[in-house]
């Protein structure tokens, strides 16, 4: 497996907004040959000005990781480019077949350095907020192996996140809320995310540590998604509610 030339595939689908062939289609390649073809992307996005500001998990589901037959979880970078702002309209232009899931995210307090147990994880936290990501797959017709979404970096394309609180107390089965144009769309729990989202934080740094990096204070960490994503087309109001911890929301231009 060429990584760098994999890494240019990918990065090069994401920006200029073209779907690819999966790259198993051609040559089959390891989970670990797939993350080293997702830092060598994410490296080539760092050249070109983006700063890393957090990180995605993904099959955060059980039904998710049987359905890959997996039984870890997968995460990716999020970068500086890819946050949009909260009530604020976000061009599809940019993407290729994009879709959105409601999530909890994250705001670190301290450097995780190594695994957190559960009662460690809270006092690593600074707040919580309500939060939308935006996936888009850039493999045609969003279809992929396991590796191939990896070396995609997971299919994080987007992020919108609303005001942060510090409840923390009412994450184990928050009501969720996906509305499009004021019609419900996805209705689902923080329950979903793990059994409890703080749980993401304890998986995120076992991968952390496993990867022998270090996640800095300040860090954003999306926990994964509630319910299934819905696609997303121009012209939508698109709101999210968490119950207890308030709303994120977004528009879409039509001209997309």
């Amino acid at each position: 497996m060429n990584i760098a030339s994999a890494a240019e595939r990918v990065d090069s689908a994401a920006l200029n907004a073209i779907a690819i062939e999966q790259i198993s289609a051609n040559e089959p390649f390891s989970v670990q040959e797939a993350y080293e073809i997702q830092r060598a992307s994410i490296e080539r996005r760092r050249q070109r000005g983006e700063h890393t500001i957090g990180l995605k998990l993904g099959f955060t589901s059980r039904a998710k990781m049987v359905q890959m037959g997996v039984d870890s979880l997968i995460w990716g970078w999020l970068t500086d480019s890819m946050l949009e702002e909260d009530g604020a309209p976000v061009d599809l232009g940019r993407f290729i077949h994009p879709r959105v899931e409601p999530e909890v995210c994250f705001l670190t307090r301290r450097d995780i350095t190594g695994p957190l147990t559960a009662l460690e994880a809270l006092s690593y936290l600074e707040a919580v907020a309500p939060a939308m990501e935006i996936i888009d797959s850039r493999y045609r017709n969003f279809k992929f192996s396991l590796e191939d979404v990896i070396a995609d970096n997971c299919s994080s394309s987007g992020l919108v996140v609303g005001a942060w609180s510090t409840r923390f107390d009412n994450l184990r089965n928050a009501g969720v809320l996906m509305r499009f144009d004021g019609r419900d769309v996805q209705v689902g729990s923080t329950g979903a995310i793990l059994g409890n989202p703080l749980r993401a934080i304890v998986h995120a740094s076992q991968l952390v540590a496993d990867a022998e990096i270090v996640l800095p204070a300040g860090t954003l960490v999306m926990a994964g998604a509630a319910t299934a994503a819905q696609a997303l087309t121009g012209g939508l109001h698109v709101q999210c509610s968490v119950c207890g911890l308030g709303r994120v929301e977004f528009t879409t231009r039509k001209n997309a």
